[in-house]
C-alpha cells in the first residue's frame, strides 16, 4: 500500500525542506578528512607548525559529523531486532582505528621522526574505502520513505541490506511509524528542545553524552605510560604494552556488539558505569599505595584495563544508539545535533580542566571520574527504559509518565 496519496503534500514538502542525505553528507564529509591529511602530512616538510594545528582542527570537524551521521544512518537501516547490534559497529569500529594507531605508531613502523607525517597520510586508506564503496551502498530505507517518499526505492534498499526478497515487514514497520507522523516535518534543534513530549529523551541523552566524555578515559590515556613506567616496564617497552589496551578495547566493543540484542542497552550502560565506578576507586588506591609493595602497580595495570573494558563493553557505543531509538524520524537530525555538541563540549572540557585537576588532587583525581560514573549509572537505573526490539512508539510510550505528555489515541480513519 503506498500511503503517500493520503499525506498532504504541503506537509511532503515541509518536511523534505532542509532534509539531508545520510550517505551524501558522508561522502562530503571526506574533504574535511582530506584537507586535513594534507595539511598535518606536509607540515614537517614546510617546516609550519600551524598547519598541523589547521589539520587537528579540520580533523575534529570531519570526526564530529561523522559520529553524527554515521550512527543515524546506521539507526535507519536496522530492523529493530538488530538495531543494536549494528549500532555498536561505530564503536567496533573506532576501537580499530584506535589499535591501528598505536600499531602504526611504534618505531619500527612509522612513529619514528622521520616518519611520523606518514602516519598521517595513512587517514587516506579510509577516505579512499569510502569514495569507492559509499556511491554504491542504497540510501537509507527511513530516509527514503519519510522525506523521499520513495517506497519502492526503500524496498531495495531493505532488500540489498538485508539480503533477501521478502522486507515487508521492515517496510510496513517503517510506513506504520510514518503513519504515525503524517503532519510532522523536520524538528529545529530548538524546537526539540521546547518539546514537552521528549523533554527526558533530551535530558537522557545530554546526561548519557555528557558521561561518555566526562567519565576519565581521556584521563587513563593520559596516567598509561606513567602506571606502566611504575610497574617496572622499561620506557622502550611500554608502546608495545600499550597495545593491549587498543586489544582490550577492540574485545570489549566486539562483545558488547554480540550480547546488547540479549542483554539490552540498559544492562550494559549501568553496568559499564558502575564497574567503571568499582575500578576507579581500586585504581586510586593502588596509586596512592604504589610505593608500598612492588605488586601493587601491577594491580593498577590491571585496573586501567578493566577500566578501558567496562568503559567499550556499554557506554562507548550505547549513546549513540540511544540517540536514534529515541526519536521519531522528523527529530532524528536534531537530536544528534544536540548529542554531537554536548559529546564535543564535554571532551574540550576535560581536555581544558583535567590538567588542573590533576595538579589539584594528583592520584585522586580518578575520585572526580568514579562520582561522575556513578551518578551517571544511577541516573540511568532510575530512568532509562529498555529500548531492545522496541519500536519508536514503545519508546515514547516508555517515557511518557515522565514527560506529562501521552501520546493522542489513534483515530481510524474511514
Amino acid at each position: 500500500m503506498d500511503i503517500w496519496p493520503l499525506i498532504g503534500q504541503s506537509s511532503q514538502e515541509a518536511r523534505s525542506k532542509g532534509a539531508w542525505e545520510r550517505k551524501f553528507t558522508l561522502l562530503v564529509n571526506n574533504g574535511f578528512a582530506i584537507s586535513a591529511l594534507l595539511l598535518m602530512a606536509c607540515s614537517l616538510q614546510a617546516g609550519a607548525f600551524e598547519m598541523l594545528i589547521l589539520g587537528r582542527f579540520i580533523m575534529g570537524v570531519d570526526g564530529g559529523i561523522a559520529l553524527s551521521v554515521l550512527p543515524m544512518y546506521l539507526s535507519e537501516i536496522s530492523p529493530k531486532e538488530i538495531r543494536g547490534s549494528l549500532g555498536q559497529v561505530t564503536a567496533i569500529f573506532i576501537c580499530i582505528g584506535v589499535f591501528t594507531g598505536q600499531l602504526l605508531g611504534l618505531p619500527e613502523l612509522l612513529g619514528k621522526e622521520s616518519t611520523w607525517p606518514y602516519l598521517f597520510g595513512v587517514i587516506a586508506v579510509p577516505v579512499l574505502v569510502q569514495l569507492v564503496s559509499l556511491p554504491f551502498l542504497p540510501e537509507s530505507p527511513r530516509y527514503l520513505i519519510f522525506e523521499k517518499h520513495d517506497q519502492a526505492g526503500a524496498e531495495k534498499a531493505f532488500q540489498t541490506f538485508l539480503g533477501k526478497e521478502d522486507v515487508s515487514r521492515e517496510v510496513e514497520e517503517v510506513l506504520a511509524e510514518s503513519r504515525e507522523q503524517r503532519n510532522s516535518r523536520l524538528v529545529s534543534v530548538l524546537e526539540l528542545l521546547r518539546s514537552p513530549s521528549v523533554r527526558w529523551q533530551v535530558i537522557t541523552v545530554v546526561i548519557t553524552m555528557a558521561c561518555y566524555q566526562l567519565c576519565g578515559l581521556n584521563a587513563i590515556w593520559f596516567y598509561t605510560n606513567s602506571i606502566f613506567g611504575k610497574a617496572g616496564i622499561p620506557p622502550e617497552k611500554i608502546p608495545y604494552i600499550t597495545l593491549s589496551t587498543g586489544g582490550i578495547e577492540t574485545l570489549a566493543a566486539i562483545f558488547s556488539g554480540l550480547v546488547i540484542e540479549r542483554m539490552g542497552r540498559r544492562p550494559l550502560l549501568i553496568g559499564g558505569f558502575g564497574l567503571m565506578t568499582l575500578f576507579f576507586g581500586i585504581l586510586t588506591v593502588t596509586l596512592t599505595l604504589q610505593d608500598h609493595a612492588a605488586w601493587i602497580p601491577y594491580l593498577s595495570v590491571v585496573c586501567i584495563l578493566a577500566i578501558i573494558a567496562a568503559f567499550c563493553s556499554g557506554p562507548g557505543g550505547i549513546p549513540f544508539i540511544l540517540t536514534g531509538e529515541f526519536f521519531q524520524q522528523s527529530q532524528r537530525p536534531a537530536a544528534y545535533t544536540v548529542a554531537g555538541t554536548v559529546n564535543w563540549l564535554s571532551n574540550f572540557a576535560v581536555g581544558l580542566l583535567f590538567p588542573f585537576i590533576q595538579k589539584s588532587l594528583d592520584t585522586y583525581c580518578f575520585l572526580v571520574f568514579a562520582a561522575i560514573c556513578l551518578a551517571g549509572a544511577l541516573y540511568l537505573y532510575f530512568v532509562l527504559p529498555e529500548t531492545k526490539n522496541k519500536t519508536h512508539a514503545e519508546i515514547s510510550q516508555a517515557f511518557a509518565k515522565r514527560n506529562k505528555a501521552y501520546p493522542p489515541e489513534k483515530k481510524i480513519d474511514s
